[in-house]
């Protein structure tokens, strides 16, 4: 069963489709653009402070001393943020360069803290200093030496990269160490030396961020230098890695739960349809019991529809093979009775001795002939009824219309001389002009209503035989009534009478004569029309005795 759900085509797709949204949404969201965005502007905005503060700083600092601007450290560790000291000799038209070896501790102690690379360069771009590489008195630098080897970046480094290529800004500038120590080619730098402020993204060629920015170094509106602060390489991204890690977490999860919930979703149809399709497959083979389709109409749903509408197509197939049966051998038995008396009459027929024997033999099988001929139209009629009827769309037939016109028919037809009052009665009580309009075929149903009254007139007396058809509408039906005043029929066979060639005809009628099919045809057609057709012997007042025989239609009314 296991194997089935997960190799089961449905099964696939519901898999496929819920990780697919999955996956869409999860891939929206590792591309953080935003996030992203918002965490540079962040880290920009968090530089040019940052800038400014070491820049005011290191000019507030500055002391005149022969024409050069010196910075104090004592005073300038003793200041706070957004205040500023005068230099002892304040004039704005001497030249105020910047001294390195001055500069440098006080650098070294505000940078130290931070991961942020500071450099400063002059009013002519060149690189005075470099935190990189600011070292104290005495500190012993040891650097260690490049492998001759290539680095070997483990599966992880090179799917983070290949993620930051994939989801990096393709108009990002490459970042480039400056020939020289030439501090022109940055151009914020030298909007700077302008005296405005600078920000720039950059991209290095192993796809990791770096955000500079630059800030001018003034004393009294000059311009002496800039202040260029930028991030480490791969900073920015070790932050969205993490978040990017997280979402992997959260994603990993989430598609643990998609399975198992995809998998029960699947196992509550496609087990279902699997035991549908078996039980069809089994029926379409033949099995020698009858098979039972699987019961899910206690689900409330598609495949409960499904499975009601396979249970009654099935229902309907086993009765209808098992009519064909039954019919086949009705057949079967009917055809035999007069293929038996015509091959006795053939067989006697050389052996007749005078000319009466010889012709009452021939009458014998004349008879036994037409006998045949009506059995098998009749019988050709009754098998393609069904086909006919479902191959046919239905349309609407007006009943009081088509009583109308076979009653008149009726009574211009005198079967065996017979003189029979036949009568319309037409309920008009409740009944609007769309009250007797049903939905069927107009030809199979005057069959029907052919066939009660022709079986009516041959039960009527002699003399008196009065045949009456009522229509009326009661409730969504419409109701059709044959009433004659004959004999009536005997109780225990009027349900027989609807059997396939069951025959009880009146005294004094050739046997033959009818096959039995008619009653049977008539109640198929009305079944077929979603109607009934039953039977009923119509009891005198008073006595009890029986008045007649009644015949009783009831079709759904077509709605207006």
């Amino acid at each position: 069963m296991f194997g089935h759900l997960i190799f089961s085509s449905l099964t696939r797709r519901i898999l496929f489709l819920n990780l697919a949204a999955l996956i869409v949404l999860v891939s929206g969201i590792l591309y953080l653009n935003q996030f992203r965005e918002g965490l540079i502007d962040a880290r920009v905005e968090s530089l040019l402070t940052q800038g400014e503060i070491i820049a005011g700083a290191v000019a507030a600092s500055a002391t005149v001393e022969t024409n050069s601007i010196t910075i104090d450290p004592e005073k300038l560790l003793e200041l706070q943020a957004g205040q500023t000291i005068s230099p002892t000799n304040s004039n704005e038209n001497l030249e105020f360069p910047i001294n390195p070896e001055r500069v440098a501790p006080v650098l070294r102690r505000l940078i130290s803290p931070t991961r942020t690379r500071a450099r400063i360069y002059d009013d002519d771009a060149s690189l005075i200093l470099d935190s990189r590489y600011l070292y104290s008195s005495g500190q012993v630098l040891r650097y260690d030496l490049p492998s001759n080897d290539a680095p070997d970046r483990s599966i992880r480094d090179i799917v983070a990269g290949w993620f930051n290529r994939m989801f990096q800004r393709s108009d990002l500038p490459l970042y480039r160490e400056p020939p020289g120590a030439d501090g022109s080619i940055y151009p914020e730098v030298m909007n700077a030396l302008a005296g405005g402020r600078g920000a720039v993204v950059r991209v290095t060629t192993a796809g990791e961020l770096i955000v500079s920015v630059a800030v001018p170094v003034q004393r009294f509106r000059a311009v002496l230098g800039v202040l260029l602060l930028s991030t480490q390489a791969g900073d920015i991204d070790k932050i969205v890695h993490a978040e990017r890690l997280a979402i992997f977490r959260v994603f990993g999860v989430a598609a643990m739960v998609t399975i198992v919930l995809s998998l029960l979703l699947a196992s509550t149809i496609a087990t279902p349809l699997r035991r549908l399709s078996a039980a069809a497959v089994r029926v379409r083979r033949g099995v020698k019991a009858r098979e039972e389709i699987p019961d899910f109409s206690d689900r409330q749903d598609e495949i409960g529809n499904l499975s009601v509408a396979l249970r009654d197509m099935t229902n309907a197939l086993y009765d209808r093979i098992a009519a064909i049966e039954s019919f086949a051998a009705d057949v079967s038995h009917e055809l035999k009775n007069p293929l038996t008396s015509l091959r006795s009459a053939v067989e006697t027929l050389p052996l007749a001795r005078n000319e009466a024997s010889r012709k009452r033999l021939l009458d014998v099988i004349q008879h036994d002939v037409r006998r045949m001929d009506r059995l098998i139209s009749d019988i050709s009629d009754a098998s393609r009824l069904d086909a006919e009827l479902a191959r046919q769309d239905g349309s609407t037939v007006d009943m009081r219309k088509l009583l109308s016109e076979l009653v008149d028919i009726a009574r211009q037809v005198r079967a065996g001389g017979k003189e029979v009052a036949i009568d319309l009665h037409v309920d008009e009580r409740g009944s609007g002009k769309s009250s007797f309009i049903v939905l069927g075929h107009d030809l199979r149903l005057g069959q029907v209503l052919t066939n009660l009254i022709e079986n009516a007139r041959s039960f009527v007396p002699e003399e008196g035989g009065r045949i009456s058809v009522r229509l009326s509408r009661v409730r969504g039906s419409v109701r059709v009534l044959v009433e004659d005043n004959g004999p009536g029929i005997r109780a225990e066979i009027i349900e027989r009478v609807f059997e396939r060639f069951y025959t009880d005809r009146p005294d004094g009628e050739d046997f033959g004569q009818n096959s039995g099919l008619g009653l049977s045809i008539s109640r198929q057609i009305i079944e077929a029309h979603g109607g009934t057709l039953t039977a009923q012997n119509i009891e005198t007042p008073g006595d009890g005795k029986w008045a007649g025989a009644r015949f009783i239609i009831n079709l759904p009314a077509e709605r207006p």
